[in-house]
Parts: structure tokens; C-alpha cells; sequence
């Protein structure tokens, strides 16, 4: 598949999801008149099934919609990182990074782009099927009602790849967002931020269009003392829509429907340095309610990528990542039978296929002439069979669950060709393929009216991405390696922690824990400016969770501050990080947010990070500095439902090092002042 076909297909589902839904919003009053309700009397939530009973025996964390849409930045990724032990691979955020940099994880555990933390839209897995990034951009924040994260706790029901933890997403209802909400907002640099949504009441249910809009000129993410005159501005640009139909079947039954498209184009340190990321998904949800509860998933995902790589000497073009078509399809089928007031049962099954190519042109760094292309790619799959069971023995809650997962790695080649089209290297792997078997287990004891006792222990599995596989790449001057003999990471976890209601309004919770990620997969130095992805032996993590929430009338405050030990345990050719920190791992990560809200609609807001000291590569030879930022939020009522707007991001304008190449440096987002308004939220 050609980008041009990616392309059209993205419009062409784009005016699908705008005419489609526009239709829904004309003939909603009408629909709404018909059915005889106020506009209030939504009966429908638009979510899966409830989270079940044993749901507190893991460390979980739950994020309203204050929290989620009174960030500094109005970025997903700002949002998560309230929650320590959150952290992408980079520090970067959505508007200056690579995409293929966006993986995501929890607890510290490191990792090489690629999620290790399972991120869930309404139930569906958000990573890309190629690369395991998050599309950050894609998700306006506006657009969620709650975020629910899972620190550990293992696959379980939420599918192979949830080793860090489970990110879950749920989009907001109409009765949350309102018949129309929207802002604008722009920051000192001329950038802007532009969104709507539309959520009315039709039928038996509702309908939500949303679409955002960002683009600006960045800010420079090289240092001045070190830009040349090919040096860029962090340019970028980007777009999303969503449509969502939820309507009633039955009493008891109900049909979701979504839709979202989007793309995102950035610029990296050079002009020139142009990265691109598009991607189209649909699903189609049925959850039942009744006796026999049931939450029946399907969906599709087309996605494609492209990178060009400028030369940190000659500053000329060295590698065209010119098409990364890829596609994941899936779908979970998950039963609760009625099996009486002390039980809750879990059984289903749940699949995905990702399958992708990548296509590539090499150019000379010193004559800009073509010198070879390189063609890649593979299908992975994987089937889930899982079954959890959660037991109520007065106020102890016991849980406990099994999952087998039968995955292929199949269809693998890498093929290189000279610029005139003679074989250099043409490879076709073997397909292999394994079942896994996984467990996790917990316990929840109240040991007083306010002191509840927790403990689990879990395991999980990650396969290899197809990147990780068979896709070389360049951060110039460093060349990392594929690797197609690369074996799934496997997962050993246990916790034990405390919630504490200290007093009204105020709690604390607290969580030790010990996780081993088995055969992990990390970029390894095997000489100067080589690295290969290889299987270490594994990563071991120990650490200490704490998080706090305090609301006093106005006030309120929320933290949280993890200390993760982690450790990198290697031998053969990895021998020499034996020992080493995991790159990208900070050991102390911190954030805390105090709240005024004076009167209804008006909120002051502060909040203050610190992400310690990390190590850019395996050898611990570059450091990333530790850095500590305040961000600033306010929102003030204007007349009516619209209101003022103003963010600060990184107030102090700390340096944030993203990136450290034996001193050549990237940083992060500098101070950045914002204004506008906001209407219905």
C-alpha cells in the first residue's frame, strides 16, 4: 500500500465521520422530540462493563475530568505524567518528538520506543501495529471523561502487552461534554490550539463529532550554542476527528460505534528533518448489562509513518523512511455469567493481528546521490484465552485469573537493494510460534474502616514489534540494527501496598513492588555509533509508590512520587551492562497539583514535576540532567457557559534534556504562555 492510498483513505474517512455524524446532529431534535425526553434523559453511558470487585487489589489510579482537561499543555501525555512512574521513552512531548519515540510505560522498566504499558480507547489498543507507539496527538484530552491506570497487575484481560501496566481511556458522555463545547487558544509563539465537539441526544442514545486542530512553529530544540544554519524550529502540525454513535438496544443492551482519523507532521533539529504519522481507526461495541453481562469488541486500524533523516555533518538527507504502511485488526469477546452475589466471573477471548512493510531509500551523506533501498516487514498475531474469577468472603476480596496466549511470528523478510536494484541482502525469515501461559492474582482486606490492605502477584507477555524485528534506523550519528531472532518479553510481578483514609477528604496510598521483565528488549551497544536490538536477560525493578489526595472546601491537592531501583541484568555480548541503570530511567519521578476553585467554573491551578537524573544510552556514558518544572492553569467564567483561558507551561523555563549524544543535546519544551477561551466545559 502507497502513502497516497494511505492518504486518501484518511479523507475519505474523515468526510465519512463528518457527514455521517452532521447528518446525526440535524436529525436529532427531531429524534430527540420523537422519543418524548428532556435532553437531560440520556440513559446510555457509552463505557464497557463496570470494573469489577477486586479491581483496588492493584495499584490503580483514576483521573476525573477536571484533572484531564486542565493540564498546562492540553496534551494527553501532560495529563498522564501527574501520575508518577508515568514516562514515554523520551522527555519530549507530542509537539517536538519523534512519533516512533512515543512508547509509553510505567514502574521505571525502560524500554526502547516500544509501549511496554497497554494503552486502551474505549477497549481498544491504541499502540500502532508496527512501531508499539502511542499517538498521542490523536487523543484530545476534551474528549475523555476518565482515565483509570493500572501500575503492574499484568496481562489479565486487557490482551499480551499490558507488562508495565494498563492505560485505560474512556471517552466522555454527552451528558459530560455537553451539546457544544469548544476552545482556542494561542501561546506567545503564535502557535495555536483549536477544538469543538458536539454531543446531542439522538434516539436511544447519543452522538459525539469532535475534531482538533494544532499546528505552530515550535520552539528549537538544539541549544543555541550549537545551531548551524540548517538548525529548525520544532515545526509542527496536526489534526483529529472522532465520531461516536451510542444508542440503546433493548433494556439491557447497548451498541457503541467509533470512528477516528488523524495526522501529525513535525520537524526534528534540521529543516528537512520531517516525520509524518497518519492513522484511520473504527470499532464496534456491544455490552449487555443484564444477567448474562457481556462486552463484545471489534475493530480495525490502518496506520502509516514516514521519516527523513538529515545528516548532523553535512546536514544533507542520509535516509528517506518514505512508506510504513501498516494494519491491526482484533476484537475481545468477554462473558460475566450469573454465578451468584460472591462471585464475579471473567471468561473470554481476545485476538489481534498487526501486519506492516516498511520501504526506505539510503543517500550518500556527502553527494545527496541514491545508494540502496531496503524493503521490511512481517505479521504478528496473537490469541488470548483468559478467565478471572473475583470472590467475596464478607469484606476479604480474593482474585485470581489465568491467560493463554497463542502467538505467531510469521511472514518476516528484510531485503536490500543497491541504487540500481542488485541484491545486497535478501532474507526471509522462519515464522515461529508458542503458546504462553500467564497468571495474575490478588488480595484486599480491610483492616479497619479506613485501612484497606492489598497484595498481588501477576505475570505478562509482550511480543517483539515488527520494528523491533526487522526495521533498522538512525538517530545520526548512532545505527541501530534489527533483530528478526528477537524473543517475546516476558513479565514477573508482585506488590503489596495500603489505601488510608487519613481523615475526611484526606488519603494515602502506598505500594512496594518487585517486577522482572524476562528476555527484555533494549537497543545494545556492540561498537562505536552500532547498536542492536537484542534480549537482555532481563530488567529488574524494585521500588515505592506513594500518592496523596487532599480536599479541604476550595482547596485541594493531588500527588504522587515513585522510587524505582531498576537494574539491567545481561551476559554474552551484553555483558558489560550487567548491572547498568536501563536508559531512559529516572530513579525518583514526582508530581504534585494544588487546586482553588472559589466559585462554580473557576479554577487555579499548580502543579510542580521533577523527573531525576536518567542515562541516554546502555553504557551510562550520557546523562540527562534532572529537571523540575512548575506548570500554571486558570479558568475563569466570562458570561454564560464561555470562559477565559490561561496556561503556563514550565514556568521557571528549566532546560529539559530530551536527548544526549556524547554532548550533542535536544531539549524540551521552553516556557510557553497561553490564552484563550473555552466554552462549556
Amino acid at each position: 500500500m502507497t502513502l497516497s492510498k494511505m492518504t486518501l483513505r484518511s479523507r475519505l474517512l474523515t468526510s465519512l465521520l463528518l457527514s455521517g455524524t452532521a447528518g446525526l446532529l440535524v436529525t436529532a431534535p427531531a429524534a430527540a422530540q420523537e422519543a418524548g425526553s428532556p435532553a437531560e434523559s440520556i440513559i446510555v453511558t457509552g463505557q464497557g462493563l463496570p470494573a469489577t470487585p477486586a479491581t483496588p487489589a492493584y495499584d490503580t489510579v483514576v483521573l476525573d475530568r477536571d484533572q484531564i482537561v486542565s493540564t498546562a499543555s492540553g496534551r494527553l501525555e501532560d495529563v498522564l505524567s501527574s501520575i508518577a512512574g508515568f514516562q514515554q521513552f523520551r522527555r519530549s512531548d507530542s509537539r517536538s518528538s519523534n512519533p516512533s519515540a512515543q512508547g509509553v510505560t510505567l514502574r521505571a522498566l525502560g524500554g526502547n520506543a516500544t509501549s511496554r504499558a497497554q494503552v486502551l480507547l474505549d477497549g481498544v489498543p491504541l499502540s500502532d501495529p508496527f512501531f508499539g507507539y502511542i499517538p498521542l496527538s490523536a487523543v484530545a484530552p476534551e474528549r475523555l471523561g476518565s482515565i483509570r491506570v493500572t501500575r503492574g497487575g499484568g496481562s489479565g484481560p486487557f490482551g499480551a502487552g499490558a507488562l508495565a501496566g494498563t492505560i485505560e481511556l474512556d471517552s466522555a458522555d454527552a451528558r459530560t461534554l455537553g451539546l457544544f463545547s469548544g476552545q482556542a487558544l494561542v501561546d506567545q509563539r503564535g502557535d495555536t490550539e483549536v477544538s469543538a465537539t458536539a454531543a446531542p441526544q439522538v434516539g436511544d442514545g447519543f452522538a459525539v463529532l469532535s475534531g482538533r486542530w494544532d499546528r505552530g512553529q515550535g520552539f528549537y530544540t538544539t541549544p543555541e550554542d550549537q545551531r548551524v544554519p540548517a538548525t529548525s524550529r520544532a515545526n509542527y502540525e496536526s489534526w483529529s476527528t472522532s465520531a461516536r454513535l451510542v444508542q440503546r438496544l433493548g433494556s439491557n443492551t447497548e451498541l457503541q460505534l467509533r470512528g477516528l482519523a488523524f495526522n501529525d507532521e513535525r520537524t526534528l533539529r534540521f529543516e528537512g528533518a520531517d516525520s509524518s504519522s497518519e492513522g484511520q481507526d473504527i470499532s464496534a461495541r456491544l455490552v449487555g448489562r443484564g444477567d448474562w453481562k457481556f462486552d463484545v469488541l471489534g475493530y480495525a486500524q490502518w496506520r502509516n509513518f514516514t521519516n527523513t533523516v538529515i545528516s548532523s555533518s553535512s546536514y544533507t538527507r542520509v535516509l528517506d523512511q518514505k512508506d510504513t504502511p501498516s494494519t491491526g485488526l482484533g476484537g475481545k469477546i468477554e462473558v460475566r455469567p450469573p454465578v451468584g452475589d460472591d462471585h464475579v466471573l471473567r471468561v473470554g477471548v481476545d485476538y489481534r493481528r498487526s501486519e506492516g512493510d516498511l520501504a526506505e531509500d539510503r543517500y550518500s551523506g556527502g553527494t545527496g546521490a541514491l545508494i540502496g533501498r531496503r524493503f521490511a516487514g512481517g505479521v504478528n498475531t496473537d490469541l488470548g484465552l483468559f478467565v478471572e474469577d473475583d470472590w467475596l468472603l464478607g469484606p476479604v476480596i480474593l482474585t485470581g485469573g489465568l491467560r493463554a496466549d497463542r502467538w505467531t511470528i510469521e511472514d518476516g523478510y528484510f531485503r536490500d537493494l543497491t541504487a540500481s536494484g542488485s541484491v545486497v541482502e535478501d532474507n526471509r525469515y522462519d515464522s515461529r510460534s508458542d503458546w504462553t501461559l500467564s497468571y495474575r492474582a490478588g488480595i484486599v482486606v480491610p483492616a479497619t474502616e479506613t485501612l484497606r490492605l492489598r497484595a498481588a502477584a501477576y505475570s505478562g507477555l509482550r511480543l517483539p514489534t515488527l520494528n523491533e524485528l526487522y526495521r533498522p534506523f538512525v538517530v545520526f550519528p548512532v545505527f541501530t540494527n534489527a533483530n528478526a531472532q528477537l524473543r517475546p518479553e516476558r513479565l514477573e510481578g508482585y506488590e503489596a501496598g495500603l489505601d488510608w483514609r487519613v481523615a475526611p477528604g484526606v488519603t494515602l496510598a502506598v505500594t512496594a513492588f518487585d517486577n522482572t521483565v524476562e528476555n527484555a528488549i533494549a537497543n545494545v551497544t556492540v561498537e562505536r555509533n552500532t547498536r542492536q536490538r537484542q534480549n537482555l536477560d532481563a530488567i529488574d525493578a524494585q521500588g515505592v509508590e506513594f500518592s496523596a489526595a487532599v480536599e479541604r472546601g476550595q482547596l485541594s491537592f493531588d500527588g504522587s512520587l515513585a522510587y524505582t531501583d531498576a537494574e539491567v541484568e545481561a551476559s554474552g555480548v551484553a555483558a558489560a551492562l550487567d548491572g547498568n541503570r536501563p536508559p531512559q530511567t529516572p530513579e525518583w519521578a514526582a508530581s504534585g497539583t494544588v487546586s482553588w476553585r472559589p466559585r462554580a467554573h473557576t479554577l487555579f491551578a499548580a502543579t510542580l514535576r521533577h523527573v531525576g537524573e536518567q542515562f541516554e544510552g546502555d553504557l551510562e556514558d550520557d546523562v540527562l540532567t534532572a529537571a523540575t518544572t512548575l506548570d500554571l492553569f486558570a479558568q475563569v467564567p466570562v458570561r454564560g457557559a464561555l470562559s477565559l483561558v490561561v496556561r503556563g507551561e514550565n514556568i521557571f523555563d528549566e532546560e529539559i534534556v530530551t536527548r544526549n549524544d556524547g554532548g550533542s543535546i535536544d531539549l524540551g519544551v521552553p516556557r510557553t504562555l497561553w490564552a484563550g477561551v473555552r466554552y462549556g466545559f
